[in-house]
């Protein structure tokens, strides 16, 4: 497939390393210094230009795409990209990123002339609402409209000695769930029965959402179900967040330093009660009880203030923290700072973007790890040869099926278990060997 990405920012570096070894790329930015950082590390085509600039993107070949995908940081020049890009070619599929929720419901209305719109803003608030359902869980995503939870979870001191030091055959898994993967420094295991699950081992888990919420109480057995929470800003990032906690039933708090920022969620969010403070003072904190929250979600613009904030909460009592990480390098430190989750908008949003990339019969893909391993939702086609074969008769070659889609019902196969034209395969893989994956089934 020849891919013409606009924008070479982080989130067009992502999908520039997620894309470049099956895809014929040409990247699109008016920065220099982006283009060949990009071209150092990729074998893809570059072109300084403008991406609003029709003389430009007909310059660079956009007329020749099958994907055109706009990620720049600007809302408006990816949408007046995508909708120039989309008229210089016949058929192909243009995909725009947005911060603004307001454009994901023009395009919902059929107001705006592109295939896709990917909300920076809406994919932050979802990965954050399934890690407060499954509180243990560093990433977790729904696959199959809801049917499976592939959840990544840490194994430290306190988890149920039921799945801790035993082997797998012999402890208590979660009915409906499988060890995808036990990740153990460098190694990564694809687990047998044989294989233990040790404390400092990071695992994931394809299950049904029920097994995923259970599995999190095994690791974490003082979690329990988040069901109050409070939000450290209240912008774009942290009212939608906000929006979609409550909709799911969960009392949120938002404390936000802007008087005017605080008066329009306030206004905007009847539903939560919204503080104008900074969120660092300690009398505030002790007064509004802040402490006694479940979970303290840290969605300010600032990297530096959310670490801080977050450390202030933890002394102050809040057990779980989530924080958004807007640079990538601020991942390890928030980690390194004891903050629980991190999530960075802009490798969700990539993340999303991803997949429509992907072969046709691929409805999903979950990054884990930097990119370094995978979760596939592929549909099998009727060639495969892997059609009518036991799954302990598959071949392993660093990947593992956790879970098969049938008739709209999850089914979490064992040896014996075969495997059907038509039903979609859930599947944990090395992200290198992801093409071979999908061309196999």
């Amino acid at each position: 497939m020849k891919i013409f990405l606009i924008g070479a920012g982080q989130v067009g570096t992502t999908i520039v390393e997620a894309l470049h070894e099956e895809h014929e790329l040409t990247v699109l930015d008016n920065e220099m210094t982006r283009l060949q950082a990009i071209s150092g590390r990729f074998d893809v085509a570059t072109f300084e230009g403008d991406g609003t600039s029709r003389k430009d993107l007909a310059a660079a070949g956009v007329a020749s795409a099958d994907l055109i995908i706009a990620c720049t940081s600007r809302d408006e020049v990816n949408l007046v990209a995508g909708m120039f890009a989309r008229s210089e070619t016949a058929g192909a599929t243009t995909v725009i990123r947005t911060s603004n929720v307001e454009y994901v419901e023009l395009w919902r209305g059929g107001q705006l002339d592109v295939d896709f719109v990917v909300s920076s803003e809406l994919e932050t608030a979802y990965a954050i609402s399934r890690i407060i359902g499954v509180p243990a869980a560093r990433q977790t995503d729904v696959f199959a409209d809801g049917e499976v939870q592939v959840g990544e979870f840490d194994a430290e001191e306190g988890a149920s000695p039921d799945v801790i030091g035993v082997p797998l055959r012999d402890a208590t898994i979660p009915a409906d769930s499988k060890v995808a993967a036990i990740i153990r420094d460098t190694e990564t295991v694809l687990p047998g029965g044989d294989d233990v699950i040790r404390i400092g081992d990071r695992i994931v888990v394809i299950g049904s959402p029920t097994a995923a919420k259970t599995w999190s109480s095994l690791l974490w057995p003082e979690g329990g179900a988040v069901r109050d929470v409070v939000i450290f800003g209240a912008g774009r990032v942290g009212s939608a967040i906000a929006r979609v906690l409550l909709d799911q039933g969960i009392r949120v708090r938002m404390v936000e330093a802007s008087r005017e920022q605080a008066r329009r969620a306030a206004e905007s969010l009847p539903e939560a009660r919204v503080f104008n403070a900074t969120g660092f003072d300690p009398d505030f904190l002790e007064r509004e009880r802040i402490g006694q929250s479940q979970a303290g979600i840290f969605a300010m613009r600032d990297d530096a203030k959310n670490q801080y904030a977050a450390s202030i909460a933890q002394v102050h009592g809040i057990p779980f923290t989530i924080a958004i990480a807007h640079e990538a390098m601020s991942v390890a430190a928030f980690e390194q700072a004891g903050i629980d989750v991190s999530v960075n908008p802009r490798a969700v949003t990539a993340e999303e973007i991803v997949r429509f990339a992907h072969d046709p019969r691929m409805q999903q893909v979950a990054m884990l790890e930097g990119n370094r391993y995978e979760v596939l939702d592929v549909t099998t086609r009727e060639s495969s040869r892997y059609i009518g074969m036991a799954f302990r008769d598959m071949p392993v070659h660093g990947s593992l099926i956790g879970a098969i889609v049938r008739n709209g019902h999850a089914l979490f196969p064992h040896g014996d278990d075969v495997l059907q034209a038509g039903d979609r395969v859930i599947i944990f893989t090395e992200a290198a060997n992801a093409p071979w994956v999908v061309e196999a089934l």
